[in-house]
Order: C-alpha cells, then structure tokens, then sequence
C-alpha cells in the first residue's frame, strides 16, 4: 500500500536569513507538518553549512523532522556523513533523515578540492557511499574497498536514534535505479524533474526494488514543488490554494508522489504560513487522511 501523504517546508541557509530560516522552522514544528529541508551547496560563498544550521535548527524545534536536501557526497566523505547524520539524530531525539545526491555542480566542487566526477564514476561513488555509509550506521566495526572509497578500519559511533532514511537526489534513468536497489527514497525537484519525467522515472525505481527483493511501496518519494500560492491561476505551482490543492492530490493518487516540500518563490515565510495552514490541510481532507 502506498504510504500516506506527507509535508515539508524549505530553509534556505543563508548568511544573513537566520530569523526567517527559524520562523519558518516554527512554522513546521508547530503546523502538523513532518519535514524542514536545507539545501547543502558549500562553494556557495552566502551560504553558511548546511549541517551546521540543521543542528542549530534541531535545537530549536521539538516535532519536526530535518533533513539535507540534498548533502554534497563529494565534498563530504560518506564516513563522516554518516556520523554527521547519526549525531544531529541523537542530538535532535531522532528527528533526523539523509538526504544525499552525487554533486551536481562539478566545476564548483572541484573549485573546493572535491573530485571531479564523470556521471558514471559520480554514479559508481554514491553507491558505494550508501554502503558505507550503511555500515557505520550499523555500529560493528568495518573496513571497505571501492574504486572511490577505500576504509582500512572503521569504528563507528554512535549508532542513529531512530531507523535513519537515506534518500537519493538522482534524477538519471541509471542514477534512480539505486533509489529501489539501496535507499529509503527518492528526492527530486519540480523544476528538474517535471511531472511527465515523474511517469518516466517511478517504474525504473520500481523494477529495481523488486529486483533487488524490496518493496517499492515503502520508499518515500520526495517532491520539492517550487511555486507561489497566490490569485493568478498560471499553472500547477503557480496559483490560488485550490490549484495548489489538485495538483498536490493528483501528484500522490496518480503519480505516487508521497512527500511535497515547498519552495515560495518569494515572501516566502507568508508563503510557507498559508502552504502550511491552508494547503497542507487541504490536501489531507480531499485524500481523506487526519490532519
């Protein structure tokens, strides 16, 4: 069975927005609603670390679940990564989920003394990363030998709070196959990945689960929708709340999307106070599930 329908907001880590990145987070923690996302660019110069903000932030709700959207795997070594991610868990009650993708902006991480990846070796390096990244999360001792990654004898800790899900930013027909092969779920953007390469992409992700013995019903399938909530009527993420709420149901009865994080493309605390309080429960009354 499908899983039901969740929601989040998006906080952007800017230098100068610590105010509103904490208004919006309160705005989740307090509404009902499941996630708040910060995006990770490093080589970003107005950008402060994602990792750091999101514990700042963990500090300073009580309900919400976080997550990177996604983490740079090249400029963050899945070893560390992972107990990043299992430190913020345990600091935050368990309240912490990974978000992880293969680097998109090459030019910009090699500019930061990260590898510079080909597609397929980027491919290759994420999924060896999930292994050991995997690993560490199973809190035994181990060592690991890639093409990418090499361990000689890791002691991990601490183990996460909670079962910890990692979900890919992959957006490439081989890419998402690792989505059903390895990972918890699936993390894509509107504007990358329009509805139409949505139908394109879930039965890759689906063969690929169960060819691997998984059940693809259980992976959360994460969309960020970028838009405004407003009078114009232009298109699905670009209208009033009704619009807002048909697209969103149609995203998850049609197309199997289970997770939407809203991006406003400006005013964006007001935006994320009406995504909250007006579309979100909406949503959930036309799919009938409790608020």
């Amino acid at each position: 069975m499908d899983q039901p329908v969740r929601f989040g907001l998006n906080v952007d880590p800017n230098v100068g927005g610590l105010a509103i990145a904490e208004r919006i987070a309160a705005i989740a923690d307090s509404s009902g609603i499941e996630y708040v996302g910060v995006q990770d660019h490093p080589y970003n110069d107005g950008f402060l670390d994602t990792f750091s903000v999101l514990t700042w932030l963990a500090g300073r709700t009580s309900r919400v679940h976080l997550f990177p959207n996604v983490a740079n795997l090249p400029l963050r070594p899945p070893a560390m990564l992972a107990k990043q991610a299992a430190t913020i868990d345990v600091l935050s009650g368990g309240r912490f989920e990974l978000g992880l993708g293969a680097g998109g902006f090459v030019d910009a991480v090699a500019g930061m003394g990260g590898p510079r990846r080909a597609p397929g070796a980027a491919r290759a390096a994420l999924a060896e990363a999930i292994d050991v990244i995997r690993a560490s999360w199973a809190g035994e001792p181990y060592a690991f030998q890639g093409r990418h990654y090499a361990l000689e004898g890791v002691r991990p800790g601490p183990r996460p709070r909670h079962d910890l899900g990692l979900w890919l930013g992959v957006i490439g027909p081989k890419a998402v196959r690792l989505v059903g092969e390895k990972a918890d779920g699936w993390s894509v953007s509107a504007p990358y990945v329009p509805p139409r390469r949505v139908d394109e992409l879930n039965p890759i992700i689906d063969e690929a689960a169960r060819s691997a013995g998984r059940d693809p019903d259980r992976l959360v399938r994460l969309y960020n929708v970028m838009g405004l909530i407003g009078p114009e009527d232009r298109d699905d993420f670009h209208g009033p709340v009704g619009r807002w709420v048909e697209t969103l149901t149609r995203l998850h009865t049609e197309q199997r999307m289970n997770t939407f994080v809203y991006w406003p493309g400006g005013d964006r605390e007001r935006q994320s106070r009406i995504f909250a309080e007006e579309v979100v429960p909406a949503v959930r009354a036309a799919l009938g599930q409790p608020g």
